[in-house]
């Protein structure tokens, strides 16, 4: 087994963990503010992030972390971990499906393995650096070549007011050239259906580092282009399309 390898398996492991915990979901939450009223936390989340970070240090008590929810830890090894324990918090508050942890592993040269797991949906999606992307285990590529005109596209969306004004007007023109649109309301999952051809492509505005960790390199391992440009949009789509589907967003 690689270096690598381990480290996969170790991020596996681990999400496994805080999903088995996270299933195990309060009927009444302690909501505290973050950012604005919209976007909350949980104590879950909280929960999450000390289960990852314990277990990954009681391996690795060498390496760092950046986390959703502030863990920030310097790394000795060469290798920090940037992890969301809940990513679609929103999806987990409600009771909706599709929220995920979200673990990946890099170095100094960029991402090296992601683990991105949706208990509620079935559904683990991992990536080694070269090693490709797999579906609960099974190998899976990106759609490719797809039209704009025949793409499905997922998006999601701003808490922030302003940025909101924003994509609406670009969903607008977007909607008339595209097959249909889909907001399942989490980044990491979004983005890898994408990986595996359930989406044909992604974009979305003011994504952070956790939110596309793992499901990025999920992506581009099957073979996706994934792009985040000054303004701060991110697409990831197949190579055909995406271009395409750059043009297209920039209104």
């Amino acid at each position: 087994m690689s270096s690598n390898d381990g480290l996969l398996a170790l991020a596996l492991e681990v999400a496994l963990d805080a999903g088995e915990l996270l299933m195990h979901r309060p009927v009444a939450f302690e909501i505290s503010s973050k950012t604005n009223a919209i976007d909350i936390a949980t104590q879950m989340d909280h929960a999450s992030e000390k289960l990852i970070v314990s277990q990954i240090l009681k391996a690795r008590p060498d390496d760092g972390f950046i986390g959703e929810e502030g863990v920030s830890i310097p790394s000795r090894s060469g290798i920090t971990w940037v992890i969301d324990p809940i990513d679609g918090t929103v999806n987990y508050l409600y009771g909706l499906p599709g929220w995920n942890i979200s673990i990946g592993a890099k170095d100094e040269q960029g991402s090296l393995v992601g683990v991105v797991h949706a208990p509620t949906v079935n559904s683990t999606w991992t990536a080694i650096r070269g090693g490709g992307s797999y579906f609960n285990g099974v190998r899976i590529s990106c759609n490719d070549p797809v039209p704009l005109n025949l793409a499905l596209i997922g998006t999601g969306f701003a808490y922030n007011l302003h940025d909101r004004i924003r994509q609406g007007e670009v969903v607008a023109a977007l909607l008339p050239q595209i097959r249909d649109l889909r907001r399942m309301g989490s980044a990491a999952v979004d983005i890898s259906y994408v990986a595996m051809g359930a989406f044909d492509g992604y974009f979305e505005f003011g994504l952070k580092e956790w939110d596309s960790a793992a499901g990025s390199l999920i992506a581009t391992e099957a073979g996706a282009i994934y792009t985040t440009d000054a303004a701060g949009i991110t697409v990831c789509a197949g190579p055909t399309l995406h271009p395409v589907l750059v043009a297209a967003l920039a209104i």
